[in-house]
C-alpha cells in the first residue's frame, strides 16, 4: 500500500469510530433522525462563522457548528412541546430550513472558496491526505487525521466520564433526574458532541457518510449484543470495518470512497438484520415456527387431558377425528401427533391417543400457565 492509501484508511477509521460512539446513544434514545438533522443543519453555523473569520481552519467554525446543533435540538423540542406537531415532524421542519439557508449562503456568497455543497454532502477522502499538518517545519501527517483523532478522544473521554449518567439517562431519564444526574444537561452535551463530530468530518467525508456511520454501525451492534459497554465497542469496531472494507471496495470498483463505505455499513446492517442471533429475521421466523409447534403440542395435550377417562374420549381422542375437533389440516394433525409421540408425550393404541405421565404433566402445566 502507498502512504496516501494508509492515511486515507486511518482518517476513515477515526471518523467511523468518532461517529459510532455518540451514534450508539442516539440509536438507543430513538433519536436516529436527529443525527441527520444536526449533520445538515450545522452547515448554517459553519457558513456564518466563515463569514466572520474568513478562515476555513478557524476553530470558531467548530464552535459555531456545535452551537447550531444545540439550536437545532432546542427548536425541535420547542416545536414538539407545543403538542401541535410530533417530534419527527418538528425535525422535518427545523433542519431543512437551517440547511437550506446554509446552502443558499454557500451558493451565493462562498462560490470562490473551498466551501461548496458537493464538499458538504459527499466529501472527498481521496484529497484529505493532501491537506498536511506541519509542526516546526516537519510534516507529521494529514490535518483531518489529527482533527478527527482529537474528536474521537473527546468522545471517548466524555463517555468514560459520564458513562453511568448517560446509561441511566438513556434508558430512564425520569429516574436520572430523581438521582440528580441532570438528564437535560447530558442531552444537550451529547447533541453538542454530535455537532462537533459532524463538523470535524464534514470536509473529509461529507454529511451523508457522517449520518451513515453514526446510525448503521450502532444499529447493527444493537441487533447483535445487549450490554451497553459491549455495544459501544462493537459499534466502533463495525464502523472501522466499514471504513477499511469500503475503501478497498471503492479501490476495486473505481467508485466513490464515501459511498462505498456507507454501502458496506449498510450491507453489514443487512446481514445482521437477517441473521442476528435472537433478533434477526431468520431467528424470528424460526422462533415463530417453534412457537407454533409448541402451541399445537399444548393444544393436543390439553384436548386429550380434558377428555381423558370420559365416555366421549372414544370419539374425541381418535387420531382420524382430531382434524375435525381441533380444526386442523389432516397432514398437520399427523405431524403434531408424530412429534408428540417422539417426545414421549403420547402413546398410540389402535388409532387412539393416550397421554403418558410426561404428557399429562405438560398438559396440566399448560392449563395452569
Amino acid at each position: 500500500m502507498t502512504a496516501p492509501q494508509v492515511e486515507i484508511q486511518l482518517i476513515a477509521v477515526v471518523v467511523a469510530v468518532s461517529c459510532a460512539l455518540p451514534g450508539t446513544f442516539l440509536v438507543l434514545r430513538r433519536m436516529a433522525m436527529m443525527s441527520d438533522a444536526i449533520s445538515h443543519a450545522i452547515l448554517f453555523g459553519i457558513v456564518l462563522a466563515f463569514f466572520v473569520t474568513r478562515d476555513l481552519a478557524s476553530p470558531f467554525l467548530v464552535v459555531a457548528a456545535a452551537l447550531t446543533g444545540v439550536l437545532t435540538v432546542s427548536l425541535v423540542e420547542l416545536l414538539n412541546r407545543t403538542g401541535l406537531v410530533r417530534e419527527d415532524a418538528a425535525i422535518g421542519l427545523t433542519f431543512p430550513a437551517l440547511f437550506s439557508i446554509g446552502v443558499i449562503l454557500v451558493a451565493r456568497y462562498a462560490g470562490s472558496v473551498h466551501l461548496d455543497t458537493d464538499s458538504v454532502l459527499l466529501g472527498e477522502l481521496a484529497f484529505a491526505p493532501f491537506n498536511r499538518l506541519e509542526v516546526m517545519g516537519y510534516d507529521i501527517g494529514p490535518k483531518a487525521f489529527y482533527l478527527m483523532a482529537c474528536i474521537m478522544l473527546l468522545n471517548v473521554l466524555f463517555i468514560a466520564v459520564f458513562y453511568k449518567e448517560l446509561k441511566l439517562a438513556t434508558f430512564d431519564a425520569s429516574l436520572a433526574g430523581v438521582f440528580g444526574f441532570l438528564p437535560g444537561f447530558l442531552h444537550y452535551a451529547l447533541m453538542a458532541l454530535v455537532s462537533v463530530t459532524a463538523v470535524g468530518a464534514f470536509e473529509a467525508v461529507g454529511s451523508i457518510l457522517v449520518v451513515a456511520l453514526m446510525i448503521a454501525p450502532p444499529t447493527t451492534a444493537y441487533l447483535l449484543v445487549d450490554r451497553l459497554s459491549l455495544m459501544l465497542a462493537v459499534s466502533a469496531l463495525l464502523g472501522a470495518v466499514s471504513a477499511v472494507a469500503g475503501y478497498w471496495v471503492a479501490h476495486a470498483l473505481d467508485a466513490s470512497i464515501a459511498g462505498s463505505m456507507a454501502s458496506v455499513a449498510g450491507l453489514l446492517f443487512g446481514v445482521a438484520y437477517l441473521a442476528a442471533p435472537g433478533r434477526g429475521l431468520i431467528a424470528i421466523a424460526l422462533r415463530r415456527v417453534r412457537q407454533r409447534w409448541e402451541f399445537a403440542q399444548a393444544m393436543l395435550l390439553v384436548h386429550l387431558y380434558n377428555h381423558e377417562g370420559l365416555p366421549e374420549a372414544v370419539r374425541e381422542n381418535r387420531i382420524p377425528n382430531l382434524p375435525e375437533h381441533l380444526k386442523w389440516d389432516p397432514r398437520f394433525a399427523e405431524r403434531v401427533v408424530a412429534t408428540a409421540r417422539r417426545r414421549g408425550l403420547v402413546e398410540i393404541r389402535d388409532s387412539f391417543l393416550f397421554l403418558t405421565d410426561s404428557g399429562r404433566s405438560t398438559a396440566m402445566d399448560a392449563m395452569v400457565g
